[in-house]
């Protein structure tokens, strides 16, 4: 079959202001026109001409929203600024339009916002890169923002995580379309993972979120030195000498998490530690961080991590 064969598979990929380069090859590369491919790609822009990118980046694009109205499935690479630069008016609607006549639209990393944006994910699950999963959940509270998965398959609208998770979405995509022979075959040609699940957890450097400010800080380093004693949120009131209820409400003002929830993100993390770094057992681990028994650390992690502590340790440790 011809690259440029009309049945072919049609890719938009939509390079937007601060487009991040690898979010942009990434379709540009698994869906590349080849023989042994039955998709065509085109890198197109809000208009044809040069697309500021970012890293220092520019895109020299051939054409512009028009490649949308061609497209059976379009491509939304993460972008800068994502949480405070609205997509332009006519991307939003071009997007809306591609969707209306069936087209799929698919984001990658930050590209999530600019979907958001046209209100194709109100009341869908999505995900986007973790360090953006708060600012997407407060700007589109419609959004079912789910933090702990690689990419969401919502039909004809998908989101992935950061631009790893990018490769998996696009497999997925042609396996989808496809079947795992293809699917397998484009794997091969990128040396990449042939597969992981959608629900696998983004893996985010810490669960702990990091503070907006030195608001309770003292509290904080004293619970990481304590995490294996039992902790009350009266505890670390007394500790931080106001009452429970007064810490418990600028604690969350501070850090958006109630302090029990900070904690038990705490012992994920040590826990985390502790798979990666030693030959510890699970119930051992369990025990060292505070939560107890081997069942509630895998709860714990299924929950916050989309895991099991075997999975983890079996992926990151040395």
């Amino acid at each position: 079959m011809s690259a440029t064969d009309r049945s072919n598979h049609q890719i938009a990929v939509l390079v937007l202001e601060g487009a991040k380069p690898l979010d942009v090859g990434i379709p540009a590369q698994v869906f590349s026109n080849r023989p042994s491919m039955p998709y065509e790609v085109r890198v197109c822009g809000p208009a044809p001409g040069l697309v500021t990118g970012g890293d220092g980046l520019s895109y020299h694009v051939a054409q512009g929203l028009e490649a949308l109205e061609r497209a059976d499935t379009v491509f939304v690479p993460g972008y800068r600024t994502p949480a405070t630069a609205d997509p332009p008016a006519v991307v939003v609607d071009a997007l809306r339009a591609a969707h209306a006549r069936g087209a799929r639209l698919a984001a990658i990393s930050t590209g999530a916002f600019a979907l958001a944006a046209t209100g194709l994910l109100d009341g869908r699950r999505a995900t986007t890169h973790w360090h953006y999963t708060r600012a997407l959940r407060e700007r589109y509270p419609r959004v079912q923002v789910d933090e702990n998965v690689l990419f969401v398959d919502e039909g004809g609208v998908l989101t992935s995580a950061g631009a790893a998770s990018g490769i998996d979405l696009c497999l997925h995509l042609v396996r989808r379309d496809h079947g795992v022979g293809l699917s397998n075959h484009v794997a091969r040609r990128l040396v990449a993972a042939p597969y992981r699940s959608g629900g696998q957890a983004q893996y985010v450097p810490r669960s702990v979120p990091e503070p907006l400010g030195d608001l309770f800080a003292g509290t904080r380093a004293w619970v990481l030195e304590h995490l294996a004693e039992p902790l009350t949120l009266e505890d670390l009131a007394r500790h931080a000498r106001v009452s429970a209820r007064t810490f418990s409400r600028r604690f969350v003002q501070d850090t958006g998490y109630t302090p029990m929830q900070w904690v038990l993100r705490a012992r994920v993390d040590l826990a985390r530690e502790l798979l990666e770094r030693s030959d510890l057992g699970v119930e051992q681990i369990a025990h060292r961080v505070g939560l107890g028994t081997a069942a509630n650390l895998r709860l714990h992690f299924q929950r916050i991590l989309g895991t099991s502590p075997t999975e983890y340790r079996h992926t990151f440790s040395a």
